[in-house]
């Protein structure tokens, strides 16, 4: 089996996002076990970078390491998911709120274009969370709390080990972008009480989404 190139940045770190990017496509299924010869041997590297790599994927959580019986992909529960959709209600209607009350004009036209590439976008499930993920990021960019920020970071990590299953729900892309727009109106309105109340609508709407469709 050739070697897969890695980029030049810090062996561990590329090696890291390499399989950051297989879990959450699920090449690597919750709850499997990591075969780290066979990926060492796949990556033609040793096992001490693969081993730091896994490292950094069990702080966020994606990983599960377990004495003596190696490393496994996080099997997300459903008290762990009703926990960091909490979270993240708590955290980015926070940040909605902020927003409404700061944002420049210049920085609300930037939102409503995100918004606008969400609404052509869905017939492409792929495309709309990647576009729904910049929306929620730039969002919190704007309210300019980097400790916030890399929270919510670390816990759409663990959202994602979920988030492919919240698809399956019939209907649930259009209801997404209703919420979305509610959103939107609230910050271009100025109104941060109901930039507040529709981004945790939106984060409960999500995980009964998430919680109902199948396999989730």
């Amino acid at each position: 089996m050739s070697a897969i190139t890695l980029t030049p940045r810090a062996l561990y770190e590329e090696v890291a996002e390499q399989l950051r990017q297989r879990i959450f496509r699920r090449d690597l299924a919750p709850g499997s076990w990591i075969d780290e010869l066979r990926l060492a041997e796949e990556y033609g590297i040793s096992r001490t970078p693969l081993r730091e790599a896994l490292k950094v994927l069990a702080a966020e959580g994606l990983v599960t390491i377990k004495v003596r019986r190696g490393a496994y992909v996080t099997e997300v529960s459903d008290k762990d998911l009703r926990d960091v959709y909490h979270l993240l209600a708590l955290l980015e209607s926070d940040a909605a709120a902020q927003v409404a009350t700061t944002a420049q004009p210049g920085q609300l036209a930037e939102l409503q274009a995100l918004h606008a590439e969400l609404e052509a976008a869905t017939g492409d499930p792929e495309r709309f969370f990647a576009l729904n993920e910049r929306f929620h990021l730039r969002l919190l960019e704007l309210a300019d709390n980097r400790w916030r920020l890399q929270l919510v970071q670390d816990l759409r990590k663990v959202m994602k080990l979920n988030r492919q299953h919240s698809l399956l729900r019939r209907g649930r892309i259009a209801e997404a972008l209703a919420e979305h727009r509610a959103v939107l109106d609230a910050l271009l309105a100025g109104d941060a009480d109901a930039a507040r109340v529709q981004m945790q609508q939106h984060f409960a709407h999500g995980l009964a989404a998430a919680a109902t469709a199948p396999g989730g």
